[in-house]
């Protein structure tokens, strides 16, 4: 029974993108910048096994890397004009998007507010680009006083929506978000509505919960689970996967809401019986600590999940792949905003069975990933390019 489990170490990136630039976001590299402050501020950076994988071999980093790496490594290169999670788990999936979903830097346009107070029978509040741990600082005590919903907006395709779960009950949040959902289609698609809970008061402090809830769109075409669970396989999500996908391709579900949730499932699957595809979001180091811009989080995040990997790679049987990667960067020393950073991400494969120590190169593509599940697990798909030949024993 052929395997895969690929795990998006989200936000991970591995160094700007050569237009990098042009998203306001020149210079930027989370890994090698987290490294640093960690090296600088924290006594060290401690990922030995994933530099034993090869991480620091990856081209281009300038670390130096192991001398005969258990993995083959390299990094990938994003097709999509874009620096969102959408897009970036859509084309590890294999969608080559060239017209990404719209974004509304300056806020929404009273057409979009007025038709949503409408429909939702109140006002809303905010409706400008900003983060979501400040707008609840800044908003919070007057939602709570009118139950208006806060709307705020980012430098990714999405609207998010932060309410009170003792103002606004979370099932009629969830349905306040299902109707911005349905507004935000046609002309104005944006990927995803988010539902953004928060609780606490004026005196201790508002804080976000883990009720989060996005509502996505299905993907624009055939992705590789698709074509996994066509072929009568197995497709398991973990972790947002299965919002990222509005549960398109998917055969079995585990909503973590952390890492360490995250990657409990992960090895409790990898020690059953399946056949197909574990598809992992790791969720923590964008979540908590990159848009955060806490660069101390996001290292210690990163080792915690280190010093797990030895369990995740003894779930692995003989004829299985493993492949971790991430969906775009955010970078957490960079202040210019606390939005996704254009970069590279990277690409660490292993298997039992596979090859050891091969360079991957840089791949044109996030859809090279998929291309080479498809040809792992035995299924047809057209997008990207395999690199299962240059690994194969």
């Amino acid at each position: 029974m052929a395997r895969v489990a690929l795990i998006v170490l989200d936000s991970v990136g591995v160094g700007a993108l050569p237009d990098a630039d042009k998203y306001n976001d020149a210079g930027v590299n989370t890994l090698g910048h987290v490294k640093a402050y960690a090296e600088e501020n924290l006594g060290g950076f401690k990922i030995p096994n994933l530099q034993a994988m090869g991480l620091y071999n990856i081209d281009g980093l300038g670390f130096p890397g192991v001398e005969n790496p258990t993995g083959n490594y390299g990094k990938c290169m994003e097709y999509a004009a874009a620096k969102d999670t959408t897009n970036g788990h859509f084309e590890i999936a294999g969608l080559l998007v060239d017209q990404p979903n719209r974004i509304f830097m300056d806020g929404f346009p009273r057409r979009i507010t007025e038709e949503l107070e409408r429909r939702i029978g109140t006002k809303v509040i905010g409706n400008y680009l900003v983060s979501g741990t400040e707008v609840i600082k800044v908003l919070g005590e007057e939602h709570v006083k009118t139950g208006y919903p806060i709307i705020y907006t980012s430098a990714d395709s999405l609207m998010q929506i932060a309410m009170h779960e003792e103002v606004i009950p979370l099932e009629r949040q969830y349905e306040i978000c299902q109707i911005a959902r349905e507004l935000m289609m046609g002309d104005d698609t944006v990927s995803r509505i988010i539902c953004r809970p928060f609780v606490g008061n004026k005196e201790s402090g508002f804080t976000r919960t883990e009720n989060r809830k996005d509502f996505s769109i299905d993907p624009p075409g055939k992705t590789v689970l698709d074509a996994v669970k066509e072929a009568g396989k197995d497709v398991i999500a973990v972790g947002k996967i299965e919002d990222i996908f509005n549960r398109v391709g998917i055969t079995k579900i585990d909503h973590t809401k952390n890492n360490l949730e995250g990657i409990e499932s992960t090895i409790r699957f990898l020690n059953q019986d399946f056949e197909g595809l574990l598809f992992v979001n790791l969720v923590d180091t964008d979540m908590l600590y990159g848009h955060r811009r806490n660069p101390k989080g996001y290292a210690q995040a990163l080792e915690y999940f280190d010093s797990r990997f030895p369990e995740i790679l003894s779930g692995l049987r003989e004829d299985d792949m493993l492949i971790i990667t991430a969906d775009h960067g955010c970078d957490p020393t960079y202040m210019e905003s606390t939005d996704h950073t254009r970069e590279y991400t990277p690409l660490l494969v292993y298997g039992p069975g596979l090859k050891q120590g091969v360079n991957l190169h840089v791949r044109d593509t996030f859809a090279d990933i998929a291309a080479s599940i498809a040809e792992h697990l035995g299924v047809a798909f057209e997008n990207g390019t395999s690199f299962l030949s240059e690994i194969r024993k």
